[in-house]
């Protein structure tokens, strides 16, 4: 039943208008922000899951960064020891070459001596970031080694943790087990002999430290690897909460500017009946 005073048909065409248009605003701003889940009126659940997933993505990436240094630190240590290990293989061929009877025993032990010097500077030298794994105060501070993030642990809505890994210097300075700098200076044959017996001794030092190194190294790449595919899982799973699908988007929005158009000829049609009737009494 129409009414000149009460319009019922123009104030439901009205009321869909309205939330058309309520509507359509949210799609919009799902397409300029490229967001579904901008803030948390949007959707408070999943907007608190997204902001700890968010929180946890950037604790990977400073770990990752952090994880690069302390891979580059302890690679460039390995490297030293794998330099060192080749030149007391170097002296272990001139300490065998001094048992000769017709060795120059002087020229030998001056040889010796620069590749004990060599050594010394390759220790010194072996640091990465102000750090030195060869040498006995690896910091200058009186570290020891290298500790280092290598992961964040989350256990249900508890803090994430930190996970570290603790890399031990190799001491090259210090150790009774390296003592190059206390080594039997070569004389005679006799002493060539004792020689050989200290080089042997040092070059299993020095095998078994590189290899230390280098197998530490290996694990940091690969939980470095490892921490870079949780982190792409993790973004991958915020996107999924988080970002607007801008084909549904797009298709949405097409749809509302079609029951927009409705609701506006609906509203035209509504309000276009009480004057129908307004005539008949006119």
């Amino acid at each position: 039943m129409s009414s000149i005073n009460n319009n019922p048909g123009a104030a439901i065409a009205l009321q869909m208008l309205s939330k058309n248009r309520e509507e359509k605003e949210d799609v919009q701003d799902d397409v300029s922000t490229g967001k579904e889940v901008n803030t948390a009126k949007d959707n408070a659940a999943l907007w608190a899951i997204s902001e700890v997933m968010e929180a946890d993505i950037g604790g990977f990436e400073a770990a990752s960064r952090t994880l690069s240094i302390g891979e580059a630190t302890v690679a460039v240590a390995s490297a030293g020891a794998e330099q060192i290990t080749n030149v007391l293989e170097d002296m272990k061929v001139l300490a065998i070459q001094a048992q000769s009877g017709t060795a120059d025993f002087g020229m030998i032990e001056e040889q010796m001596a620069a590749k004990a010097e060599q050594i010394n500077s390759i220790v010194g030298s072996a640091q990465f970031n102000g750090v030195n794994l060869l040498a006995t105060d690896t910091d200058g501070n009186g570290g020891t080694g290298l500790t280092v993030p290598t992961a964040l642990n989350r256990q249900g809505s508890d803090p994430a943790t930190l996970s570290t890994m603790t890399v031990d210097s190799v001491d090259f300075e210090g150790d009774a087990a390296f003592d190059i700098g206390g080594r039997t200076a070569i004389t005679d044959a006799a002493s060539a002999r004792t020689a050989l017996d200290e080089i042997n001794g040092f070059l299993d030092f020095a095998i078994n430290g590189a290899a230390k190194l280098g197998s530490d190294a290996a694990q940091m790449r690969e939980q470095n690897e490892f921490l870079h595919k949780l982190n792409d899982t993790t973004k991958q799973g915020l996107g999924e909460i988080r970002d607007a699908k801008l084909d549904e988007a797009a298709t949405r929005l097409a749809a509302l500017d079609a029951q927009q158009q409705l609701s506006m000829s609906g509203l035209n049609i509504a309000n276009a009946n009480p004057g129908a009737l307004g005539k008949l009494f006119g």
